[in-house]
């Protein structure tokens, strides 16, 4: 419909697609001490979920959100008391604005949301076992004007993944720095 009026219009996939349900900007999972999984959300990861975005000048919102809006034409959650969601700033989401009106904060947990695992020990202790930052929002993609092929637009979305640096060392390396420090502590004394 947008695309007949003359509205640039795509389709959007964004796999590892995260329903949090919520809205606290992670997708929490619990487990007892045996490691049974305990069904205390409704949080979930999907394979996938596809939404649109179309090019809109936001006076809303201020130009600095003007460019493409995520519209959601099979919305899972109520916003403002009715099934809908967007038009949703990319750059909001990106810049993590997150208290902005139109789902901001939905669209932005499901392309950046952590996986968290929990223990469950009682009504009133919980104990964080496990966080995966890197899990949800990948591969965020459009198809290519003219081809069949894929365009990966993850960046419009999120900022690069940070990547972990290993500083992993031998025990005997380990070792052999603490005794040069004794040196130097030894010497400056």
């Amino acid at each position: 419909v947008l695309r007949s009026l003359g509205i640039p219009t795509r389709v959007i996939t964004n796999f590892n697609s995260a329903h949090d349900r919520n809205i606290n900007l992670s997708i929490d999972k619990y487990i007892d001490i045996s490691g049974k999984t305990l069904h205390l959300t409704e949080d979930s990861v999907w394979n996938f979920h596809v939404w649109n975005e179309s090019w809109f000048i936001r006076r809303d919102l201020g130009s600095f959100y003007d460019g493409w809006q995520v519209l959601d034409a099979t919305p899972q959650e109520r916003s403002k008391g009715i099934f809908r969601c967007g038009p949703a700033s990319t750059r909001a989401i990106k810049e993590g604005d997150v208290n902005l009106d139109y789902d901001s904060s939905f669209v932005f947990a499901a392309v950046n949301a952590d996986c968290v695992t929990w223990i469950h020990y009682s009504n009133k202790r919980k104990e964080r076992i496990y966080s995966n930052t890197r899990k949800i929002g990948k591969f965020i993609s459009t198809k290519a004007v003219g081809t069949n092929s894929r365009v990966d637009i993850t960046d419009n979305y999120k900022y690069p993944e940070v990547k972990e640096i290993s500083f992993k060392i031998s025990y005997s390396q380990y070792k052999n720095a603490l005794m040069d420090d004794r040196k130097i502590l030894v010497t400056a004394v």
